[in-house]
């Protein structure tokens, strides 16, 4: 793969690297409707090929938080198509790396010496690029270290990336309004968390004390020494990508087992520790040779405050939703409702979140759940396509919920699709055993 000897870091370069990808989705769009004109049965499937490949490849130059929000985009399956989603995945563990002398450059200036000065080893390539850094292996006295390197300017360029693409997502979202602003402050706090790989050390070692007795999982030990604000230092983890795994001929029970703990680890972060893991794409995970989990990443990190956790999790609940009053009292409190809402908005998005919650709850009130079942993945891509298609949404106010939905349901999402990859089928109720 082609490395990159330079990384646009000042707002006007970045800026301008984005109006030129925007010119090149333009001018897709002007073919598209050109050829429209003369076939009107032109699917939009090569538009979206065509604009996923051009975003991509603008986003993949710049990295940072553009990049990572490309990356979030590509865990939403059923609210992109399938071109974008395909194309955006590729950020989360396959992007030009830094060249060699830009990485011994990098690393001098974050940790004070040159690899060289500090490892027995270091490998000139990465062995993993992704949106905010890159590995590389190392070993010091034997011991193999994963040394993970944070791009240039990506902490200093977060904010200006975000008011770049926000229109974008506005539009995309129907984001109207000044209540907007809650979302995008939410994800650039928790992007600039994620730049701070001091505090994603220390992260990383209290989640993985406290996960330490889930059967089935494993995680690597970390270096606070050869660390720093934009170095981490980590064992180096044997194992394949989930990604990679999914795609052998894996028995059901593995992927049963793998599923197991991967719910388990989950479920005791939100409701033990009321803090989650909640990035998880396939990158962040791999498969070791005896078929364990293993979590390797743990930059992002979200907290659940008690006034979020109770109505989000009374909702799952059978005998709440089926209490019409009750039910409409958590919508409140969780603010997908609101009382500036007029009867139109208040009777729209009750049925829309009835429906939803649903589907998206049923594993909650089950002893078993099979996420390999079509019909419940069916069910899903069926409600987004309809609303997605329903011109009464796009007139409506889409600012829908507390800031705190974007990353718990994106953990969700995300977790879903796991399992889902895993066919895997779990006991719901398992995790609590790790409670007391």
């Amino acid at each position: 793969m082609k490395t990159l000897d330079h990384i646009p870091t000042g707002k006007i370069e970045r800026a301008g690297k984005l109006v030129t990808t925007g010119a090149r989705v333009g001018s897709n769009y002007l073919k598209y409707y050109a050829g429209k004109l003369v076939n009107p049965e032109l699917s939009r499937d090569q538009l979206n090929e065509e604009n996923a490949e051009d975003i991509y490849n603008g986003l993949k130059s710049l990295k940072g938080s553009a990049l990572k929000v490309a990356q979030m985009l590509s865990m939403e399956k059923n609210l992109l198509p399938r071109a974008y989603v395909e194309k955006f995945s590729l950020a989360q563990f396959s992007v030009p790396p830094l060249s060699a002398p830009l990485v011994r450059k990098t690393f001098k200036r974050y940790q004070g010496k040159y690899p060289e000065e500090i490892f027995d080893t270091f490998s000139r390539n990465s062995v993993n690029a992704a949106s905010i850094g890159q590995v590389h292996k190392a070993t010091i006295d034997g011991k193999e270290l994963a040394v993970k390197i944070q791009y240039p300017g990506v902490a200093e360029s977060v904010s200006s990336d975000l008011a770049l693409v926000k229109p974008f997502a506005i539009k995309m979202f129907n984001l109207q309004g000044k209540d907007s602003d809650k979302y995008f402050k939410e994800v650039e706090h928790k992007l600039l968390e994620e730049t701070n790989y001091i505090l994603e050390v220390q992260q990383s070692e209290e989640i993985t004390k406290a996960c330490a007795h889930i059967e089935g999982i494993r995680f690597p030990q970390y270096y606070s020494e050869w660390s720093s604000e934009r170095i981490i230092t980590m064992d180096w983890m044997h194992g394949v990508h989930l990604s990679e795994f999914v795609a052998t001929d894996f028995s059901r029970e593995t992927g049963d087992r793998l599923g197991q703990a991967l719910w388990d680890f989950y479920m005791f972060q939100m409701h033990g520790l009321r803090k989650v893991h909640a990035d998880p794409h396939p990158g962040n995970f791999l498969i070791s040779e005896k078929d364990e989990l293993i979590a390797i990443d743990f930059g992002c990190i979200k907290e659940v405050p008690e006034e979020f956790y109770v109505p989000y999790f009374e909702l799952a609940r059978k005998e709440v939703f089926e209490d019409r009053e009750l039910f409409d009292q958590k919508l409140f409190e969780l603010e997908i409702l609101t009382d500036s809402d007029s009867e139109e908005e208040l009777a729209f998005f009750k049925a829309l979140f009835r429906e939803m919650l649903a589907i998206f709850t049923s594993p909650f009130n089950a002893e078993t759940f099979d996420f390999s079942d079509d019909g419940f993945w069916g069910n899903i891509a069926d409600l987004s396509e309809r609303y997605a298609n329903d011109p009464q949404i796009r007139k409506m106010n889409g600012n829908r919920g507390s800031k705190h939905f974007l990353y718990i349901n994106r953990t969700f999402f995300g977790l879903y699709n796991l399992l889902h990859d895993l066919k895997a089928r779990v006991t719901v109720n398992n995790y609590r055993k790790y409670l007391s």
